[in-house]
């Protein structure tokens, strides 16, 4: 199992990245991590890090990381369609392409978001009856398994059918990875009623109710983390602000609690804030796939450090190991003759 990753994205890099390569190759001995990015820095950051004692050396997991050299990199700030254009050997473009001509079997990055989006889109090209790529998270929920959230960025401006193959997306992704039977799937929403909500969401729950999916209606934004149902839809727009606005309440709880048991050194205060940090923190999570384009592509943080990165790389593996591409692949062949006739055009 090869990962292409970004050696040149994020906040960090491409320290961190590599870092997080070097991590995920002594954690896992199967996998593989191909380096695409500036060949000097990335070697220099081998060198560097091999003589961290986290490490102890590199003669384990040398053999198995390629340098693929890259002499372009897009910047956070960049506009993601005219800097691929600008810059088609980027390391994102590089790493993208590994996986569209077989030398690896994902991708992950940490780099721009926009401009990973739109490199996987015209590498390896959308899945048979998308319209629009949809990107999802997993956020945690008082139930045994988390909520996947979809779309959190990728597409911002949606229609009624582009929110329902979010919808089925999610349902095969919920199906293929966490092992849910029978996904329940809910539409987020400012109230239950079926009434409620602008002309995008309700014509949306209309094509919900025609399909085979098993639709438990709207959804309250509170109502995310009570496990009541295994996929939220939303438009990614919505979707990018409750991500964030999550994450940053989570950091909120997390150094309120610190605060406030700071004199208490007890083995329970310790447990509670390190089992609340592990159901927060995102780097526990590694990164969100790309779901719509055929292939798998991990986007994460820009300020992912070394733990996220390895996290990321081993989900990336762990996504083609399940085939979670051909399980949404064969929701839409069921889906297709359910709402085709009645849905408008992209």
């Amino acid at each position: 199992m090869r990962v292409a990753l970004d050696a040149m994205g994020g906040d960090a890099a491409p320290g961190e990245v590599v870092a997080g390569a070097l991590l995920a190759l002594q954690e896992h001995p199967e996998i593989e991590v191909a380096l695409a990015g500036d060949p000097h820095a990335i070697e220099v950051s081998i060198e560097q890090l091999g003589r961290e004692p986290e490490f102890g050396g590199l003669d384990g997991v040398r053999p198995r990381l390629v340098v693929e050299p890259a002499s372009q990199v897009i910047r956070m700030h960049e506009s993601p369609v005219e800097s691929l254009r600008r810059s088609p050997d980027s390391s994102i473009a590089r790493a993208v392409g590994l996986v569209a001509s077989g030398r690896a079997d994902a991708v992950v990055t940490a780099g721009n978001t926009g401009a990973a989006v739109a490199a996987t889109h015209q590498a390896l090209g959308r899945i048979k009856g998308i319209r629009r790529p949809g990107i999802a998270v997993l956020l945690p929920t008082h139930g045994p398994n988390p909520v996947v959230v979809v779309d959190v960025g990728a597409t911002v401006k949606c229609q009624p059918i582009h929110l329902f193959h979010f919808g089925v997306m999610g349902e095969g992704f919920a199906r293929a990875v966490l092992k849910t039977r029978t996904p329940g799937v809910a539409l987020l929403n400012i109230g239950e009623e079926d009434e409620k909500g602008n002309e995008l969401v309700r014509r949306t729950r209309d094509l919900f109710t025609r399909s085979h999916l098993r639709f438990l209606g709207n959804i309250e934004g509170q109502e995310i983390f009570r496990g009541k149902c295994d996929v939220v839809v939303c438009e990614g727009f919505v979707g990018n602000v409750v991500l964030k606005v999550t994450e940053g309440m989570a950091e909120f709880v997390i150094q309120f609690i610190r605060k406030v048991l700071a004199d208490d050194r007890s083995s329970t205060a310790r447990q509670l804030l390190d089992d609340l940090h592990g159901k927060t923190d995102f780097s526990a999570y590694g990164g969100a796939i790309l779901l719509g384009v055929r292939g798998v592509c991990i986007i994460c943080h820009g300020r992912s450090r070394r733990r996220a990165l390895a996290n990321a790389i081993v989900m990336a593996a762990r996504y083609v190991e399940t085939r979670v591409v051909d399980a949404i692949i064969e929701d839409l062949r069921t889906t297709e003759g359910e709402i085709q006739p009645h849905a408008r055009p992209a």
